[in-house]
């Protein structure tokens, strides 16, 4: 966002992954893991499908279920525009980002509900279908014990697919936020998981 051009016309999860990938080419020394949190694990997952060789690993944060739990995505779009009374918006945040006792009134700015339907249909293509069940890399999936996105029931759902890829890993007190919940946490893990990769 920020300093960022509008999303171009007809952008895809390969348009954002090729933005990826164009990055990792000019700034590392190699491949590197690969970072996603919420949507960004699907830009995260299409750029180790479309470019292997920059990838090492892929670290997905408060990744959903492959089919989203009812109410959720209304919650969001709730809490996601500035145009609803704030008490319902944070009721809307807490509801469906944050665990008990951690303040959604930092997420209440930042939103970008104009590019809602760009963004919404970028993750369109390529279907989920094609990328979700495949990985060239290792994949760690870190959880929040609290996320409603990620029901109990759906845990090993990516480890299930591929057995030999996927770690879980569960960050308790966290829900779908995960990031600024359990900072210190968070980046433990991914530098643990990151140290116990093989060599490429």
């Amino acid at each position: 966002m920020g300093d960022s051009s509008p999303p171009p016309p007809g952008m895809t999860l390969d348009t954002l992954a090729n933005d990826v990938a164009l990055t990792i080419r000019r700034l590392a020394d190699g491949p590197a893991v690969v970072v996603g949190h919420a949507y960004g694990h699907w830009v995260a997952r299409v750029t180790d499908l479309r470019h292997p060789s920059l990838v090492r690993g892929v670290v997905v944060l408060g990744a959903a279920a492959k089919e989203f739990p009812p109410g959720l995505v209304e919650q969001l779009a709730i809490a996601s525009d500035p145009a609803q009374p704030e008490a319902r918006r944070l009721q809307a945040l807490q509801a469906s980002m944050f665990a008990p006792g951690h303040d959604p009134r930092p997420w209440l700015e930042g939103w970008y509900p104009q590019w809602r339907t760009a963004y919404r249909q970028a993750g369109q293509q390529p279907p989920k279908d094609v990328w979700f069940g495949r990985t060239h890399s290792p994949i760690l999936d870190l959880q929040g014990a609290q996320d409603p996105w990620r029901p109990l029931a759906t845990r090993n759902e990516l480890k299930d697919l591929l057995p030999d890829r996927v770690t879980v890993q569960v960050i308790e007190h966290a829900s779908h936020a995960l990031v600024p919940e359990q900072p210190k946490a968070v980046a433990d893990a991914i530098v643990g998981w990151i140290g116990r990769l093989p060599p490429r």
